[in-house]
């Protein structure tokens, strides 16, 4: 299968070459040329596979230029007791007859970003060899949180790899700037930037595109690529958790095989919520995906009234890694239901890189509607989720897990669609503590607590264990100090990484 930007026609690639690559020349996103399709045999046949087995099968289909050996041990590499510390990878817990949670966080960055930034190195180096390229891969990542810490503990030593992360400095929670500050590795730097995530994306980006940059690189034997999700090789593993939840369900005899199921999608970049809009064009039976946001609602906003704009108020909240105003893999859900028309998707982001906003025709946003419902809450409404949920059922969820119940909660009230309903559930509570404590037990039980007393409390609260990679910051040193102004991200990659 071969691959295309999703800005234009003139450039058709291979899945290593767009894995490699990471972002197309022309600045637009990779698309593979077609989508194929599972039959409802195809599914069954599933059901009683493990997760390695049902990930071979997903991926095989798209990274056809792996042979079945290449892929499997690249899948084998990520998803084992290692890495994550349950063998189902991504368990499905039930919490009432209707609603189940889909939960990504085993790994050992206790967030959904393990799932595919586990199996991106090993198809990154694969995809280096395989287009007998000899260059060092330079990764840029900018992170709204969990990205960076599961980017860097992929990449960590891994050869042929050097590896930046930008985060902004005052927007994610203590124990993610910890596990990304005190990261181990002799290839890695991580630097913290005056600004939001949406600065150090178009700051990454501008890197991306700098071709006096890229010819220097090249001229020194590095060359540049991403394991944010504007790289193929990061989203495709995550289409993977949608088919193995559906199955899982079905193994439970919780749904029929054909039954339609909703997917609850707590996301700012749009590519969890992405992932599963590709899993319903290869053929999983899926009804509705729910668009969670929290109050930086520009999804929202733009499946309700299909006006994009990202000229508003950015809020710094309970929920940091959806503190999100520019969505990239928007552009890919959009080049899809246009039809492809490459076009038309550059027009709009042309526009919203020069004005902040763009707006699509009505046949457009009937499509959208069709597909997605959007909603979000604030951060009140957030904490009282996690609060009520806990009460009601013993289950305890992160910051972001609790957007995407409560938005699921206001989904059912407005429309009482009883499809039976899976939420993702995208980091553990432990990486949260100071909010989720100060949801159950109010503002006055963390005042004063520091990381690791707030672990141990919420630990005592709910009875679960706190994840050993947490526990273990404690004692590790804080390696990386600097913050820099967004201009400064080339001149820091440069001197960091020792790139002369």
């Amino acid at each position: 299968m071969n691959y295309h930007s999703t800005r234009s026609k003139n450039y058709n690639c291979t899945s290593a070459e767009a894995i490699k690559t990471g972002l197309a020349p022309d600045g637009g996103l990779f698309v593979p040329e077609s989508f194929p399709k599972l039959s409802l045999n195809d599914i069954e046949k599933l059901i009683n596979s493990s997760y390695v087995e049902r990930a071979e099968n997903i991926l095989s289909r798209f990274l056809t230029d792996f042979s079945n050996n290449e892929l499997m041990e690249c899948i084998k590499a990520a998803y084992n007791k290692e890495k994550f510390d349950t063998d189902s990878i991504t368990p499905v817990y039930k919490l009432n007859n209707q609603v189940y949670f889909l939960e990504l966080w085993h790994g050992c960055t206790c967030a959904f970003k393990d799932i595919a930034l586990q199996i991106l190195p090993h198809l990154l180096t694969r995809s280096i060899t395989k287009t007998n390229d000899t260059r060092t891969a330079i990764i840029l990542v900018a992170t709204s949180g969990d990205t960076g810490k599961a980017a860097l503990e992929g990449f960590k030593d891994v050869a042929g790899t050097k590896i930046a992360v930008f985060y902004p400095q005052s927007g994610v929670s203590d124990i993610q700037k910890l596990q990304m500050t005190t990261q181990e590795g002799e290839n890695v730097t991580v630097g913290g930037i005056y600004g939001n995530f949406d600065d150090a994306q178009t700051g990454v980006k501008k890197i991306f595109t700098d071709e006096a940059f890229r010819n220097e690189l090249n001229e020194k034997e590095f060359m540049l690529s991403s394991a944010n999700s504007i790289n193929w090789g990061r989203l495709v593993p995550q289409i993977v958790y949608y088919f193995s939840s559906y199955c899982d369900l079905l193994q439970n005899e919780e749904i029929k095989l054909g039954d339609k199921v909703n997917f609850v999608v707590p996301t700012g970049n749009f590519g969890d919520i992405l992932a599963g809009y590709y899993a319903k064009l290869l053929g999983l039976p899926i009804n509705k995906l729910i668009c969670a946001s929290n109050e930086n609602n520009v999804l929202t906003d733009f499946i309700n009234t299909g006006v994009y704009n990202r000229n508003r108020d950015f809020f710094t909240t309970a929920s940091p890694s959806m503190d999100i105003l520019i969505s990239s893999n928007l552009e890919r859900f959009l080049f899809d239901i246009t039809g492809n028309d490459c076009f038309r998707v550059k027009t709009w982001m042309d526009e919203l890189s020069t004005s902040g906003k763009y707006e699509v025709p009505d046949i457009t946003k009937q499509k959208i509607s069709e597909i997605l419902w959007g909603g979000y809450c604030n951060d009140e409404d957030t904490k009282l989720s996690i609060k009520d949920t806990f009460e009601a059922y013993g289950y305890i969820m992160d910051t972001h897990t609790a957007v995407g119940k409560n938005v699921y909660d206001q989904y059912l009230f407005e429309t009482r669609d009883t499809t039976k309903t899976i939420i993702l559930s995208t980091a553990s509570p432990f990486k949260f503590n100071k909010d989720v404590v100060a949801a159950l037990k109010g503002v006055e039980a963390v005042e004063g607590k520091d990381e690791f007393e707030l672990l141990e409390l919420l630990s005592e609260i709910t009875g679960l264990k706190i994840p050993r990679s947490l526990s273990e910051l404690q004692s590790k040193p804080v390696r990386f100090i600097r913050t820099i102004e967004n201009e400064d991200m080339q001149g820091f990659v440069k001197t960091q990484l020792n790139l002369g």
